[in-house]
């Protein structure tokens, strides 16, 4: 059963709820990832609801720019993202595309992420081909 879970930036200018069963977090080691720290779960759009307007954030795209950052314009802080589009080979290796949030898990509230496992991505082999 999913829980339903609040999120915010360090000041607070950014809230967000989700519902998610969140059984891992995602670490990723492209040269962004790595230097942000970010431990990501994805959730569908329809468990995602934004409660602050949308102008409360700054947009960072990078590489493809199809993925999409979105920073608190007063703290800095990345508590989601739009992950993205899959690579021509992740197509072909049969991937599904993914259409939802891909959630910073330190951003929230009542979770132990330290005892969450964690899989690692490789995207410096994704986005250096």
């Amino acid at each position: 059963m999913k829980k339903a879970y609040e999120g915010t930036c360090h000041c607070e200018n950014v809230r967000f709820q989700i519902k998610a069963n969140i059984d891992h977090v995602r670490v990723c080691n492209c040269s962004i990832c790595a230097k942000r720290g970010a431990l990501i779960f994805r959730v569908p759009k329809s468990d995602f609801h934004l409660l602050t307007p949308m102008e409360n954030l700054a947009l960072y795209k990078w590489g493809s720019c199809t993925g999409e950052d979105y920073f608190c314009k007063n703290c800095g802080i990345l508590p989601f993202r739009k992950p993205s589009a899959l690579t021509p080979e992740e197509i072909r290796k049969g991937i599904t595309p993914f259409d939802g949030w891909a959630v910073n898990v330190r951003c929230l509230k009542n979770i132990d992420y330290t005892r969450l496992p964690i899989v690692k991505i490789d995207g410096l082999k994704i986005t250096h081909k």
